[in-house]
């Protein structure tokens, strides 16, 4: 087994061919789970993933969100697309993902979010991510829609010395399609 080679990259530095690997494998990875719409959330920020001769290991992704905290917005960094191939799982790839994503947060916004899966959510939280004890909610054209959903997978982790939003308000996060967040 070869030590696997790590990248980071914006989404405009991947090429068409490195896009559509990532794709690839994220739809793999996801059992067919991930949408056109989910493709779309973890394109536009900060891509960190491994290769090595056998192909993509591992792959995440921080792109910018607004959310709404106490009637004040923040630009926060959002963690989409974060999987480990099937065969190299329990390795610290993950981890070392999202460890390349967390600096990205700890250096370019106010707090990291993110929606955990059941089998994501032992990696978060070992890592110091938080389950965000208030409500949720997503900003829709004329009102907020609150979802009770995600009310328990929603992680949030502080950025550097910056501390996390009292949990007794609501999150409010800004609108995009396909899953509300």
């Amino acid at each position: 087994m070869t030590e696997p080679l790590w990248h980071i990259a914006h989404t405009y530095e991947l090429t068409p061919t490195a896009r559509d690997g990532i794709r690839a494998f994220l739809d793999t990875a996801f059992e067919g789970d991930f949408s056109d719409d989910d493709w779309d959330h973890t394109l536009g920020g900060i891509h960190a993933y491994a290769r090595d001769n056998s192909g993509l290991l591992a792959h995440g992704s921080v792109v910018q969100r607004r959310v709404v905290h106490a009637h004040r917005s923040y630009r926060i960094g959002y963690v989409e697309g974060v999987a480990v191939r099937a065969d190299r799982r329990r390795e610290g790839l993950g981890g070392r993902v999202m460890a390349a994503l967390e600096r990205v947060i700890d250096d370019a916004y106010m707090f990291g979010a993110l929606s955990a899966s059941a089998t994501g959510a032992g990696l978060y939280a070992a890592r110091g991510w938080q389950v965000w004890q208030g409500r949720i909610g997503v900003q829709r054209l004329s009102r907020v829609q609150l979802l009770p959903d995600e009310e328990g997978s929603t992680y949030v982790r502080a950025a550097g010395s910056r501390p996390l939003p009292s949990p007794s308000r609501k999150l409010i996060f800004d609108w995009r399609d396909g899953d509300v967040l």
